[in-house]
């Protein structure tokens, strides 16, 4: 079934709106004050898995990651499911290639920049980590392992070798970005110059920028020699002096 902008323009902001507030909920907040705690009074102050792993413990911060995970994958898969089958009139290109990410964006935009939270939210890492983890998995189900495994051998793998917990982070997001965007590739190599398809390559770029900007601090930082490292082990014991996601 195709659709046209005119029947589609409404649903996008619709999303754009609803999927931005729930980017708002910060589960970081939440699971602090279960512990009468502020998070942006402990540790770095950052509302995000991190500073809650270092404060409460690995167990605690797992926990925080995969409500995170699932808030960026959720709504994504939901909008995948809404509107497959669907075709941008005149083309072969799936809305719901399109949309899953459209809506994704828009969740990582309200994580980072929360009018809840004076537009100061978390980093966006494990909410967007999730959202690739979810997509790439919708239409392959075999993804949800390769993802895990992605996720454990080269991201934490790199953490744990350099501690370098940014840095692995953002290097996992641009990797499941460059499978994401390798699949588009194959999958609308005949028609790369359709307005569409370059759009959902804007997107894949925006949720590159969107992290990376998030951790601009932690890059300077980096390249000073002044990063903070990522010790899993201490992160185990719920110990300070590393830097947040």
């Amino acid at each position: 079934m195709e659709l046209t902008f005119s029947r589609l323009w409404y649903w996008l902001l619709l999303i754009a709106v609803v999927c931005y507030f729930i980017g708002c909920f910060n589960f970081a907040v939440i699971i602090a004050k279960t512990k009468k705690k502020d998070v942006h009074k402990i540790g770095s102050g950052n509302p995000g898995t991190m500073n809650v792993s270092r404060e409460f413990g690995l167990k605690v911060g797992l926990l925080n990651f995969l409500l995170d995970a699932c808030k960026g994958g959720v709504p994504a898969l939901v909008c995948f499911f809404l509107f497959k089958g669907y075709y941008f009139a005149g083309t072969q290109v799936a809305v719901s290639d399109f949309i899953r990410y459209f809506c994704g964006v828009f969740v990582i935009i309200g994580h980072i920049y929360p009018v809840t939270m004076k537009f100061k939210g978390g980093k966006g890492i494990a909410s967007t980590l999730g959202l690739f983890w979810f997509c790439l998995s919708c239409e392959t189900p075999w993804n949800i392992l390769f993802g895990l495994l992605f996720l454990v051998f080269v991201v934490l793998l790199y953490i744990g070798l350099t501690e370098w917990g940014s840095m692995g982070s953002l290097l996992g997001v641009s990797g499941f970005s460059v499978w994401q965007g390798l699949i588009f590739f194959l999958r609308y190599e005949s028609v790369i110059g359709n307005g569409w398809v370059i759009g959902m390559f804007m997107l894949l770029l925006a949720l590159n920028f969107l992290t990376w900007f998030a951790h601009r601090k932690n890059l300077v930082r980096l390249y000073a020699g002044e990063e903070h490292r990522t010790s899993i082990r201490k992160l185990k014991k719920g110990k300070r002096g590393m830097n947040n996601m």
